[in-house]
């Protein structure tokens, strides 16, 4: 009975703050509440779990820190995809990216029938805009935007130009954005700013060797530059006495631009490290262990600036779970998280410009991974592909993509270089907890059939009621829709 008799009080108290705090401004009698601000800081190609907080004894991340221990820290978030322009305007959205049709593609574009959290908040009165990098890449214009943008006017002076920018005190929600942890690094930088190579946690898929620790500590390294950003807005927002009554959003895009993460629905591909803030409205130095994807952050902001929230976005917001005091599993449909990828780059044989379609569940102990064309490369082809990085380009070039390919005859690398780019069955299984880097596939084993069996029909389900076009059909569309980089590929034009 004391039990049921909390969780009744705590229904009770979200549904009033709900309702008469956060849609007060709708209300005579609250028409001098202030709405909260919302700060979005999101890297790029920032993985799990690359933060102090998160176990990580080399790389120093002070100000995320700071957030998750004066706010929450989400345990288990994902991305919807591992590719920049899906990932982003799935956050932007709060949608699948299969559901947004080109822009399940990198360079793509984003139509502007889709509504977007920022200008939903634009329209409701709050000051909007963003700081480097928001949605893309891509062309935009293709998709109808020309006088504005899906996540507001563009300051190029940085968070502060925004705020002196704002008229009356208006709410604001701004978008800081960054190019780090992004390649290319500047080489040995890591080692120069004092990092202890020793120290650096290698991935159970990489051999361990020097070359490839000093490539993590290079971007170790961009990963701290990106959270001393942070820490110059936090500041900023204190000065103004704004820090209280400002959502304070952190994480990546995706997993780091390495072999076998970034463009891959493995953990280092789709996880990301995320801490939410919001003053003394949320009760500080709480783990959450609940599954959330990047696509519920748009209903969350909207959620809790009183906007009603449009019936396209598949995302589910936080609110219940930030103004809780609970900390670990809380809701129980939570126990689950889905991803997938389209085309990151036209990496196959040219002249296709055919993607990599793969799909992915993760739950508390396993990841299940279709892989819908076993016969095309999943980091691209080892020569001769569409895009101009002909080898192996679905895999951003570095120091450890290098050592991979050229010590591919040595047999003790080469099951790490089968790992980053050799063709991979139809499905994956993988047992996280005896097996927290996703190495040994287990779909062939007998002994698992049910598990493959219950999370591969579970993620069906979950695509066919969310329209994804590889499985209700019309998913070769993907294939079809324009490569809109910059460099004007000839295959593209």
């Amino acid at each position: 009975m004391k039990t049921s008799f909390k969780i009744l009080i705590a229904f009770i108290t979200i549904s009033f703050y709900s309702l008469f705090v956060l849609k007060g401004q709708n209300m005579t009698s609250n028409k001098n509440i202030k709405k909260p601000n919302i700060l979005f800081c999101i890297a790029d190609d920032w993985g799990w779990p690359h933060a102090s907080i998160l176990g990580d004894v080399t790389v120093l991340t002070p100000t995320f820190e700071r957030i998750a221990k004066e706010g929450v820290l989400f345990d288990h978030a994902y991305v919807a995809s591992p590719s920049c322009t899906p990932s982003r305007s799935a956050i932007l959205t709060g949608q699948y990216h299969w559901r947004l049709g080109e822009s399940a593609n990198l360079w793509s574009t984003l139509d502007i029938n889709s509504p977007v959290y920022p200008l939903l908040l634009e329209e409701s009165g709050y000051h909007v805009g963003h700081w480097r990098k928001c949605w893309g890449p891509g062309d935009i214009k293709a998709g109808g935007y020309t006088d504005t943008y899906p996540g507001g006017k563009n300051y190029t002076d940085g968070f502060k130009q925004f705020l002196e920018a704002r008229i009356d005190d208006k709410p604001f929600c701004f978008w800081l954005g960054a190019s780090d942890p992004h390649r290319p690094y500047k080489q040995g930088i890591g080692r120069e700013s004092g990092m202890d190579l020793t120290k650096i946690q290698v991935p159970g898929f990489y051999p361990d060797v020097e070359e490839i620790r000093s490539d993590i500590a290079d971007y170790y390294y961009e990963v701290q530059r990106f959270d001393n950003d942070v820490a110059k807005a936090i500041k900023l927002l204190e000065e103004m006495g704004e820090l209280e009554n400002t959502i304070i959003v952190m994480t990546g895009d995706h997993g780091m631009p390495f072999p076998r993460c970034k463009s891959n629905l493995y953990d280092m591909g789709v996880r990301v490290p995320l801490a939410i803030r919001w003053g003394d409205k949320v009760k500080g130095n709480r783990n959450v262990k609940d599954f959330i994807s990047l696509i519920d952050l748009a209903p969350t902001f909207l959620d809790i600036a009183g906007v009603d929230i449009p019936e396209p976005m598949t995302g589910k917001s936080l609110l219940p779970i930030l103004l809780l005091d609970k900390e670990g599993w809380i809701e129980p449909n939570r126990d689950h998280v889905i991803f997938g990828k389209e085309r990151h780059v036209p990496a196959q044989l040219a002249p296709s410009m055919d993607g990599y379609p793969s799909r992915g569940i993760r739950t508390e102990q396993y990841l299940y991974i279709s892989n819908m064309y076993p016969d095309r490369w999943p980091a691209g082809v080892p020569e001769g592909s569409t895009h101009p990085m002909n080898v192996f380009p679905d895999c951003d070039n570095g120091p450890t993509k290098t050592f991979l390919i050229a010590n591919a005859v040595n047999p003790k690398i080469k099951p790490f270089f089968d790992l980053s780019f050799a063709k991979r069955p139809r499905e994956e299984l993988y047992d996280l907890k005896n097996d927290p880097y996703q190495i040994k596939n287990l779909s062939y084993n007998s002994k698992y059939d049910e598990v493959k069996r219950n999370l591969s029909e579970k993620l069906k389900t979950i695509l066919k009621n969310t329209n994804d076009p590889r499985i209700i059909g019309g998913g070769e569309k993907f294939e079809e829709y324009p490569y809109r980089a910059g460099y004007k590929l000839k295959a593209v034009e």
